[in-house]
């Protein structure tokens, strides 16, 4: 008996946004497998599921990939409808490819259920464009959490040719700003954090790429933040008709 995964995309953190597909799929489970920045709000949906969280947040004790794949693997050979519940979109940095691959290995059914993902939603909650005509004309989204990994895809980037999107890279903010600067780009570039994206108690940080890494914007584990960087985010400001603003120590977030 072989039961079926949805690997569901979950969006930014409002309910509102889930797809018509992953609402449904998510009431009719047998077993959800959420990703610990799944907000409450979407994994109430469930309401007749078992539900366990095994996101992986940086520096935490969490669930690894090996065995979230033998879960879905097991759980789906007893017949049941497994929902893989992922913040944002499955195949945007967040290992969908890698379980599509072990489930296609294993010989277990699988769908996609594409969701918004952070890297244009949390910039279009904020205000900001990721393209804008005359501005820019494309954009590019990075894993920030090791320079190691983003830091050739920088170094390739033209200064100030495209929008720059990384995801789970605060901690490292110093270090992407200092580089890009290094590698010509204006120190006064429009540069924003978005914090807690799609949720009640997002934030928005307003600046300049020489002032992403000051010591005035602490972090605090546990809080999705995204990082926009391109002149597009000065559109924020005629939209919103806003100075640039600093966020305060208590209202600020990590990777």
């Amino acid at each position: 008996m072989t039961g079926f995964v949805s690997l569901v995309g979950a969006g930014p953190g409002d309910a509102d946004l889930l797809t018509i597909r992953a609402v449904n799929q998510i009431k009719h489970a047998d077993l959800i497998l959420y990703d610990a920045l799944v907000s409450p709000e979407i994994v109430s949906l469930a309401t007749n599921s078992q539900c366990f969280c095994v996101g992986k947040r940086a520096g935490s004790k969490s669930v690894n990939q090996e065995t979230i794949n033998r879960l879905m693997i097991r759980s789906a050979r007893q017949g049941k409808l497994i929902v893989r519940l992922k913040c944002g979109d499955p195949f945007v940095l967040g290992r969908g490819g890698e379980e599509a691959l072990a489930l296609t290995r294993a010989g277990v059914p699988f769908e996609v259920v594409p969701g918004i993902t952070s890297a244009v939603a949390a910039a279009s909650l904020a205000g900001i464009p990721v393209t804008h005509r005359g501005i820019a004309s494309g954009f590019i989204v990075v894993s920030g959490h090791a320079d190691s990994i983003c830091g050739s895809m920088l170094d390739g980037i033209a200064a100030n040719s495209l929008t720059i999107v990384v995801l789970m890279g605060l901690k490292n903010r110093n270090t992407i700003a200092k580089r890009l600067m290094k590698k010509g780009w204006r120190s006064n570039t429009p540069a924003a954090i978005v914090l807690a994206a799609g949720t009640p108690t997002t934030q928005v940080w307003q600046g300049r790429l020489d002032e992403l890494g000051v010591e005035d914007i602490d972090t605090v584990s546990g809080i999705p933040g995204t990082i926009v960087i391109g002149d597009v985010v000065g559109i924020r400001s005629l939209l919103h008709k806003i100075e640039p603003t600093r966020l305060t120590a208590a209202a600020s977030a990590g990777s």
